[in-house]
């Protein structure tokens, strides 16, 4: 029994022993990772933040009826160029019963102040005149008649406020029962952006207490601005007067310049993120044309260094603050070096210090070429 267990674990250790023989036999035929080495080199960085936004007018007229009512006709359509005094709209007008009442009660009222204005003014003249035949007698005293006459002199002043109360309250009611011209007519000239209203549409008269319905919307489509967003971490960057470029989703394959006007004080919150609006003027080439509400995206050059030392990020390793590379001393041997790095715009990055253009740099790994057997090997298996 024993003599079987004996041979039993001798077999167990050979297959053991031959199992960790062939193991490390493998494994020592295995190549060693091999790096492809790299040299510095120059080039121009140019480090850039991207604005979304969109194209509008810098200047937008809404053109608003001076008379409620229903629209009689248009004469324009959207697209459409105008000058300033066109015939847009006629409105047909409505009358407005409350408005009328109001306006024939006030003037009553009117009418009544100066009709009492001037009863009290005659009842004033009838005594001064019967007091002045007794001052002439030396009836009364000077300061008692002059009570009489300064009395007048205020009833008289009294009944010229009412006369003319009610002569502005009847040029205000006929004003507003007709006395407007029901016509719409463009104040700027431009382009109809749009005519968010049809024949046959009520409107309603700006006024102190209301905007009014927008028969037309005019532009100067000459005058375009950029307007965008850009995040709290850029915006200290940008300074007014750089120059945008300016990439139009509409427009395929062409970059409109534009120029950098205007820098928001003040940011605002969008999902948790602070961003700062932003304005630039569209500089329009003689035959170029943009539409109002375009998307566009603007690149802004927030720096740029010409004929620099650089590498690809990709080669450099960060820890923290820190940056370094692996310098070949041997072949295949490499040493960390601290290096200072500056711009980067995502494939290249400058160096600063740490680094001669001389100097040969640990790459990516370079892949091997599996052994003739392997490739063989892999096509008996496939």
């Amino acid at each position: 029994m024993k003599k079987v267990m004996y041979i039993a674990s001798a077999v167990l250790f050979v297959a053991i022993s031959g199992w960790l023989i062939n193991y490390f036999y493998q494994k020592s035929k295995k190549n060693p990772t091999i790096y492809v080495v790299e040299k510095p080199f120059s080039t121009t960085i140019i480090k850039k933040t991207v604005a979304t936004g969109s194209i509008t007018p810098r200047k937008e007229v809404q053109v608003k009826p001076s008379v409620s009512g229903v629209i009689e006709a248009l004469y324009v359509e959207a697209g459409q160029p105008v000058k300033a005094g066109q015939l847009i709209a006629k409105v047909k007008l409505v009358p407005n019963l409350d408005g009328l009442n109001r306006d024939q009660l006030t003037l009553n009222t009117a009418q009544n102040n100066l009709e009492t204005a001037r009863i009290n003014y005659q009842n004033s003249l009838i005594e001064f005149e019967r007091n002045k035949k007794l001052y002439d007698q030396k009836v009364i005293s000077h300061q008692e008649f002059v009570r009489f006459e300064t009395d007048l002199n205020v009833r008289k002043e009294a009944l010229n406020a009412a006369q003319r109360n009610l002569g502005l309250t009847q040029q205000g009611a006929v004003q507003r029962s007709g006395g407007v011209s029901n016509d719409v007519y463009s104040t700027v000239d431009g382009i109809i952006l749009d005519v968010p209203v049809k024949v046959g549409s009520s409107v309603i008269e700006r006024s102190n207490f209301n905007e009014g319905t927008t028969i037309a919307a005019i532009a100067d489509m000459n005058s375009l601005v950029f307007e965008g967003k850009i995040d709290e971490s850029e915006v200290g960057k940008l300074k007014e007067g750089m120059v945008l470029d300016l990439q139009v989703g509409a427009v395929e394959g062409k970059t409109f310049k534009a120029e950098l006007e205007y820098i928001s004080p003040k940011g605002v919150n969008e999902e948790g993120a602070i961003k700062f609006n932003i304005r630039a003027k569209i500089l329009l080439k003689e035959g170029d044309y943009l539409r109002a509400g375009y998307s566009a995206n603007a690149d802004i050059v927030l720096e740029k260094k010409e004929n620099i030392l650089a590498l690809k990020e990709s080669w450099v390793e960060f820890k923290g603050d820190t940056a370094y590379v692996y310098i070949e001393k041997e072949p295949q041997v490499f040493t960390k070096k601290i290096v200072k790095t500056g711009i980067s715009d995502g494939i290249n990055i400058e160096i600063v210090s740490g680094v001669e253009k001389s100097a040969k740099i640990r790459g990516q790994e370079k892949k091997n070429e599996p052994k003739p057997e392997e490739k063989e090997k892999e096509k008996k298996q496939s």
